[in-house]
């Protein structure tokens, strides 16, 4: 499997360009983010976007992308709702409308996203940063798209915004516990592509510390 990790300002997501036309997520800024994904392939060749979750930073850039590559957009059922939602999308918060982006496929625990070359990404259903974030989990590489679920470093997703559900986080994460992962591409900071399962494990520990268990 061949990552490209672009990231073209601070605020926005972590954007994964997955052998040469799959990208998961999508950040904000359409006009950066298609300047850098230019550099490595022409734009028609995407041919779906993965949105991990609903939230602004991951999916603004959706629309663009989608409408001058002809790509599909995917997201968790769950999520479908708050996508187009000024407070579930958390527009609000970057002072923005919510993005005009109409997925058109929905995905559900298990589901299997087929990437070329013989590999697909699974989906894990891991609600708590909102209603419908997922990790996916490519088996071959051991490596894990974890939007905003879990970061390098003990890390996880915030769960006070609209549509969190922070009740659900705690065996959220102790389901990405159970994966053989190496590489970890999370939805904000650079990648890791070691060490998968000590830093999971960290942020699940963390949140357990937090939850005073």
């Amino acid at each position: 499997m061949e990552v490209r990790y672009i990231c073209p300002t601070a605020y926005d997501s972590s954007v994964y360009l997955v052998n040469g036309k799959i990208l998961i997520d999508a950040g904000m800024n359409s006009d950066l983010i298609i300047k850098q994904l230019e550099k490595y392939i022409k734009l028609t060749d995407i041919e779906l976007i993965v949105l991990t979750h609903c939230h602004y930073d991951h999916t603004a850039a959706a629309a663009a992308i989608a409408e001058k590559s002809g790509a599909k957009i995917g997201i968790h059922k769950a999520d479908l709702e708050g996508i187009n939602d000024e407070y579930l999308s958390v527009a609000v918060i970057f002072g923005e409308r919510a993005p005009e982006v109409r997925p058109t496929i929905t995905y559900e625990e298990g589901d299997k996203i087929d990437i070329g070359n013989g590999e697909y990404l699974e989906v894990i259903h891991t609600p708590g940063h909102s209603k419908g974030s997922i990790c996916l989990y490519e088996p071959v590489s051991k490596s894990l798209f974890s939007g905003d679920t879990v970061f390098p470093g003990g890390g996880f997703g915030r769960m006070d915004f609209e549509g969190s559900e922070p009740e659900k986080m705690a065996s959220s994460i102790e389901k990405l516990t159970k994966l053989d992962v190496k590489a970890l591409y999370s939805g904000h900071g650079a990648p890791t592509d070691r060490d998968g399962n000590n830093q999971i494990m960290a942020s699940y520990r963390m949140l357990k510390m937090m939850m005073g268990e």
